[in-house]
């Protein structure tokens, strides 16, 4: 499951319990609604709640930043796990905003929310 909150040029997204392809396709259409009517789009992703994914999740999010990766400007992802860590790197590759993880929800909504060019993570 997830939550969507939208503040100003920001899209939170607080992933809880399982994320499914179902609750990627609701980020994917906020995304890309903003990106067309707003610009580039600054994202903080909570992950501190998810207990898994579902494998086609994992899939459509390669797919998804591969075509709209430069829609985004920054992405803030909030983890302390080590794979989310690697995803987050690994989703870098495709886009050129900046994603940086933080383990502090608040630091991270103030970067994603700012746009500054260097976090104080």
């Amino acid at each position: 499951m997830i939550t969507i909150q939208k503040q100003n040029n920001l899209i939170i997204v607080a992933v809880i319990g399982e994320f499914t392809l179902s609750d990627y396709k609701q980020f994917e259409d906020q995304v890309i609604y903003q990106s067309t009517f707003e610009g580039k789009v600054n994202v903080v992703v909570d992950f501190r709640d998810m207990l898994n994914y579902t494998v086609d999740v994992a899939w459509e999010d390669l797919k998804f930043m591969h075509e709209h990766g430069n829609d985004f400007s920054h992405v803030a992802v909030v983890t302390d796990d080590e794979w989310q860590t690697w995803s987050a790197w690994i989703s870098n590759l495709f886009t050129d905003a900046q994603v940086i993880v933080f383990n502090d929800y608040e630091k991270a909504v103030t970067w994603a929310a700012s746009g500054d060019i260097s976090p104080s993570v």
